[in-house]
């Protein structure tokens, strides 16, 4: 005699399959839907620090302008060693670190004059690398780091490059 149908146990195995694989389906997605934030965060940070290396190589290119006209402005004269804030309205290193917030404006730029807060803090430090004490430096080493909290947590994105005299004079 040949049974048509699901038995009872055939039934439940077959429903709790479909559970946890819909509960697996559901955590993956709330997990990709609470890392989003985070994420994007991340790339925000990675261009604003980015952003702040080239603050730092226009000012050496400024510096190089200014050369043009007078032989006495030196190529680092514009970045001097320490720890600094600076957005892409600075033509030099004025402001010393002090923690503040980034503000964003409506066309999408960050500085710290105007705009909407952000999370977002911008430390560039500079360092200057002399091999001999009595001549210029060889090279500046620039530090970017920016820190920002999400959800409670702490986050931070560190770029660092060297940048030279590279008119050579």
């Amino acid at each position: 005699m040949k049974r048509k149908g699901f038995t009872l146990l055939e039934v439940i195995i077959a429903v709790f399959i479909m559970v946890v694989g819909t509960g697996a389906a559901f955590a993956l997605i709330q997990q990709t839907l609470s890392a989003t934030p985070v994420i994007k965060d991340k790339l925000i940070a990675a261009y604003l620090a980015q952003e702040g290396i080239e603050i730092i190589r226009n000012m050496r290119d400024s510096a190089w302008l200014a050369s043009r006209g007078d032989p006495n402005v030196k190529w680092d004269d514009y970045i001097p060693e320490g720890d600094w804030q600076a957005d892409y309205t600075a033509d030099r290193l004025e402001n010393n670190y002090n923690g503040a917030f980034l503000n964003i404006d409506s066309n999408g730029f960050y500085s710290y004059s105007f705009g909407t807060a952000t999370h977002f803090k911008r430390k560039i430090n500079i360092q200057k690398e002399n091999l001999d004490a009595d001549i210029d430096p060889e090279k500046i080493n620039i530090s970017v780091r920016i820190d920002w909290s999400e959800k409670g947590r702490d986050h931070y994105f560190e770029a660092s490059e060297s940048i030279q005299n590279w008119y050579g004079e």
